[in-house]
């Protein structure tokens, strides 16, 4: 499938239709908005289902995110609302979870890597922007969708 590239340093745009949400496990979906190269990082829509979780889990480069719709609950007990901002500086170990009947919607720039935690910090998993990019073009191969170019 083609990937729609563009050749002029100028703005780029996409209709929120244009990108489509990609499931992932345990009532999460994100919504991939760029990935930049060098596997540097990536800027997404992630939506989590009430109750939904996130498992612990350590940044590699620091994190910025913006609450949209929903609420949750971080690790230390904090309750982050629509419209609340939160900055994790690289090496921030936390996890936190949808509170409220409303679906969460997080817009999320990512430095780095984001490693889940087992025992005893154990990385039991990565998501780096390449792991990202490949399950978005995997979902859109699989739903003839058209792939964009979203790497910076």
């Amino acid at each position: 499938m083609a990937i729609e590239q563009f050749t002029e340093a100028a703005a780029r745009t996409f209709t929120h239709e244009a990108i489509p949400w990609v499931p992932l496990p345990g009532g999460k979906s994100f919504k991939p908005l760029r990935f930049l190269s060098g596997n540097r990082g990536f800027v997404e829509l992630l939506r989590l289902e009430p109750g939904s979780e996130i498992s612990t889990h350590r940044h590699t480069g620091e994190v910025h995110a913006f609450n949209v719709e929903g609420s949750r609950e971080l690790s230390s007990g904090e309750i982050i609302r629509p419209g609340d901002y939160v900055y994790e500086p690289a090496g921030n170990i936390d996890s936190w979870r949808v509170v409220g009947d409303a679906p969460l919607i997080v817009l999320v720039v990512v430095m780095g890597a984001v490693e889940y935690l087992g025992p005893s910090d154990t990385v039991t998993s990565v998501y780096t922007a390449d792991t990202l990019l490949d399950l978005y073009r995997r979902h859109c191969q699989e739903h003839g969708l058209k792939i964009l170019d979203l790497i910076d």
